[in-house]
């Protein structure tokens, strides 16, 4: 019953979404979407790799200095929506 979508049903669906939202607000609402997309991606990527790399077994020394900023950029070339992130530290004493 509800399991097969035919075409008639796809151009309803596409009609209704167009008059609901506007064709001027589909593409910066599509490129908005592509954009958290791909900062979503980054991220998990970025937490996965972190997960791998082995923790240090000597505490750190606080005369380090702290690591530099990364930037995340939401994509390739985009200059105007890159931002720093701060990292979160470690604060538990052992």
């Amino acid at each position: 019953m509800f399991g097969r979508l035919g075409a008639p049903e796809i151009i309803l669906i596409l009609v209704v979404i167009i008059l609901l939202f506007g064709a001027k607000k589909l593409p910066d609402m599509a490129r908005s979407l592509g954009k958290s997309a791909r900062i979503l991606k980054s991220e998990a990527k970025a937490m996965k790799d972190e997960g791998k790399t082995p923790a240090p077994a000597d505490p750190p020394n606080n005369d380090e200095q702290p690591p530099a900023q990364r930037v995340i950029q939401a994509s390739p070339g985009d200059v105007t929506s890159s931002r720093p992130v701060t990292e979160p530290t470690d604060t538990t004493k052992r």
